[in-house]
């Protein structure tokens, strides 16, 4: 093999080079057939000729002494000079002279020549060669078919730390570990088999005197051929990326962790997005700790740090659950520790040797040792900081990875954790004001429903995927005298807080119409002068609230009587309520639909209609039937489908009919409110009509009586005698014509007293000298309410005394 020895590219070969002797005199003694061939001087014209007569141009004699004398002081000389050709021209040759030492006196001088630009470019390849094996930064590898190595440059030795001598005749298998050596192996097989160079192609390259440190190197490979096309091997240049290598991760990491963080608004689930960012790419182990405040979404303290809550842990070390301290648990961390140092100086601490337990933020001080026998030999503390304010820290440690962390890891922590703190202050920040409109929604719907004799209830309430989680939907269960009950279901244009705000309002207002004991329609009515006076305040708002809402409004309100057992409804744009019988069978009624809340001036019309005992009445907003993409008639047909049938109670009727219309995540506010109907049995209502006589008070307290003994409830006797004079003599006094004095035992003593008057009574306060004037004050203190309500034909003053508690209605 002449891999390295003369090529015949090489200008001083025998076959390329011209040749001649001189004589110590400078004459000329021989001359070569090539040298006749690039000069023109043939050999019989030169011999016994002084070279110098014939080859050297009069105005370069000075040159060519210069040259000659160098040569006679080294013995030998190597440089370019110009030649005279035959023809006159001059030529520019390169020549080595060589000193040829024989028996005689003189010693004859052996000159070798070539054309100067063939020289020049031999050379320049010679010097490149050889500045590629021995002062390139690059590695260069040759190895022969079998790939066993033939040559290495310094700079590949360097990367295995070997001696290039040392390299000869080995295979990288010995260098390298299995697997990489395998992956390098196969890929310059294929070069040498198909000839197609192999350029840039990036893989690992572990050691085996370190494989657990990662090193990944730049391969290019390309076959060596010799004139004929025989394959003498192929060579490698190696160039060490792993710097590089570990920047693109870092990047791409960095890239990954701005997608994967900051998903939700939770801030847990943000601490959970970090670790999961973090292990293992980047650590074995990483653990997330925020102040406690945080968590509830309050703004933690600047001046003395308290505890901090463990919102997240991730890892990849077997058994490390037995050092970690379990997430949702308090830990608290001294001053003087690289915790405590990293939350009060707000910057990040590296740990690179641990010591001692020194710096084991993710472990327990009390459980160092167990976190030792881990492996645990590096730690980094990031601070958590956002706007200001520390929130809390993440903690990274190595167990498996033996390189500990270096400074370029601890800039990447800490770019995520800046990216992470500003998630979590905008969660904590969510959930702050989330909780505070939950507080709102909390206030502004009802809690507890009442307990009613009237009804039995069920109610499903689902805002909008609105960020403050409430809506302009609203449902109410209202008590009315005489046992009766009004059922409102309401729906605000919108969503959040504004539609909210504006609920609350209306749902007041009602409470406030609904005491008054008015007809449905009248409610509707009053209500939609409000929505109109409270859309004049927005529109003159509007330049300092632009995003405010116009008000708009839609409301279904019934009262229902389980003494008669009719209901009484009416509608403001809202959808007809549905109708369940006892057998199950839906309908629903023919309401007139109404203008919606907020035009003002139009009428509303009521409409009365029986409800059995058993019956189902189901009062709904929108968001319930108009669904995106559903037609409204296959959504009531669901509905209709899905309240059908019987022996179920509300609750189940208000679950199904919620899981089977609506989606996961529904576009539209929606309130539910399905009410059972029950009817007060014939023998707990008592009426009379009384004549407009002086004796009506008597007849009363002797009817009352008689009734009370009926039902057991002697011991009200005497209070309920002076509220049933007191209320029957001011009716016989200032109405005019009959009174009608009703007795209803529910839940509590119900007595009514009715009369053609529209005249309210009035609570006041007597004088010392007055004669009268204090039988309302006495009915206000036995009573545990008490009001009036007005009718058609005249009013009805009402009272509800609670019965005894051992009293159970007969």
């Amino acid at each position: 093999m002449r891999l390295f020895s003369e090529s015949p590219e090489d200008p001083f070969s025998i076959d390329q080079a011209a040749s001649a002797v001189v004589d110590h005199r400078g004459t000329v003694v021989g001359w070569g057939r090539r040298a006749e061939a690039l000069l023109g001087h043939r050999s019989e014209e030169v011999l016994g000729r002084p070279a110098i007569e014939f080859l050297v141009d009069p105005g370069d004699r000075d040159r060519v002494t210069e040259a000659a004398a160098a040569c006679l002081r080294a013995q030998g000389w190597f440089g370019v000079v110009p030649v005279l050709h035959r023809d006159g021209h001059r030529v520019r040759m390169g020549v080595r002279v060589r000193c040829v030492t024989r028996e005689e006196p003189f010693a004859e001088w052996f000159l070798v020549g070539a054309p100067a630009e063939d020289v020049v470019q031999w050379e320049t390849d010679r010097a490149v060669l050889d500045a590629l094996f021995r002062r390139s930064p690059i590695g260069l590898a040759v190895h022969a078919p079998d790939l066993r190595v033939l040559r290495v440059n310094r700079a590949i030795a360097g990367i295995g730390g070997i001696p290039p001598e040392e390299t000869r005749g080995h295979r990288i298998g010995d260098f390298l570990v299995a697997e990489d050596a395998e992956t390098i192996d196969a890929r310059l097989r294929q070069v040498l088999e198909t000839g197609h160079p192999m350029i840039f192609t990036e893989q690992s390259c572990r050691l085996l005197t370190a494989p657990c440190r990662e090193r990944f190197v730049s391969v290019s490979a390309f076959r060596l051929e010799d004139s004929t096309g025989e394959v003498l091997g192929v060579t490698q240049l190696v160039e060490d990326v792993t710097e590089g290598h570990r920047a693109r991760l870092r990047l791409a990491l960095i890239n990954e962790a701005g997608a994967r963080i900051g998903t939700t608004l939770d801030v847990g689930t943000t601490a959970r997005e970090l670790v999961e960012v973090l292990v293992p790419e980047l650590a074995d182990c990483a653990t997330v700790d925020l102040l406690e405040p945080v968590s509830h979404g309050e703004e933690p303290s600047q001046d003395g740090f308290g505890p901090a809550r463990r919102e997240a842990a991730k890892s990849v070390v077997p058994h490390a659950e037995k050092v970690l301290n379990p997430v949702g648990g308090l830990i608290r961390f001294a001053p003087d520790t690289p915790q405590g140092r990293c939350l009060a100086e707000k910057r990040p601490i590296l740990v690179a040797h641990v010591e001692g337990g020194l710096g084991m933020s993710a472990v327990a001080q009390e459980r160092a040792a167990g976190a030792a026998a881990l492996g645990v030999h590096s730690v980094m503390m990031v601070p958590l900081a956002a706007r200001g304010l520390v929130l809390g820290f993440v903690t990274l440690w190595r167990a498996h990875n033996p390189e500990p962390f270096e400074s370029d890891d601890l800039t990447l922590a800490d770019e995520f954790a800046a990216r992470a703190a500003v998630c979590i202050d905008n969660a904590r920040r969510y959930t702050r004001q989330h909780q505070a409109a939950l507080s709102l929604q909390c206030r502004l719907l009802p809690g507890e429903l009442p307990e009613l004799s009237a009804v039995d209830v069920a109610h499903q309430y689902i805002p909008a995927g609105a960020v403050e989680g409430v809506g302009g939907d609203w449902f109410d269960v209202i008590p009315l005298s005489g046992a009766r009950v009004a059922l409102v279901v309401g729906d605000v244009i919108g969503h959040g807080l504004d539609a909210a705000a504006t609920m609350g309002r209306l749902r007041t207002a009602v409470h406030t119409l609904a005491e008054l004991d008015l007809d449905p329609e009248e409610v509707l009515s009053h209500l939609d002068d409000l929505v109109h006076r409270l859309a004049a305040e927005q529109e003159v708002n509007s330049r300092d609230f632009p995003n405010d809402q116009v008000t708009g409004a839609s409301c279904l309100y019934a009262v229902y009587d389980p003494v008669s057992g009719r209901c009484s409804l009416a509608r403001a744009g809202h959808p007809p309520p549905a109708l369940v019988s006892p057998e199950g069978q839906v309908s629903f009624p023919d309401l007139p639909a109404g203008p919606p809340l907020g035009l003002g001036g139009l009428p509303f019309e009521g409409t009365e209609v029986e409800l059995p005992e058993g019956s189902v009445l189901a009062l709904y907003t929108n968001g319930l039937i108009h669904t995106r993409g559903a037609d409204i008639d296959a959504a009531l047909a669901r509905l209709s489908q899905e309240l059908s049938g019987s022996a179920r109670s509300v609750e189940e009727m208000s679950r199904a009919v919620v899981e089977a219309l609506l989606p996961a995540q529904p576009t539209d506010d929606v309130a539910l409110l399905l009410a059972r109907t029950r009817v007060l049995p014939a023998d707990r209502v008592a009426t009379w009509t009384l004549p407009a006589e002086a004796q009506a008070a008597g007849q009363a307290r002797a009817l009352m009586t008689e009734q009370l003994s009926v039902w057991q409830l002697d011991d009200m006797v005497f209070a309920t005698e002076l509220i049933v004079s007191e209320l029957v003599t001011n009716a016989y006094r200032y109405g005019g014509g009959p009174v009608t004095l009703r007795l209803i035992l529910g839940p509590c003593l119900i007595c009514e007293v009715s009369d053609t008057s529209s005249t309210a009574p009035h609570l006041r306060r007597a004088r010392s000298t007055d004669e009268g004037g204090r039988g309302l004050f006495l009915v206000a203190q036995l009573t545990e309410r008490w009001g009036t309500r007005y009718g058609r034909e005249g009013k009805t003053v009402w009272t509800e005394q609670s019965l005894p508690p051992t009293q159970s209605p007969g």
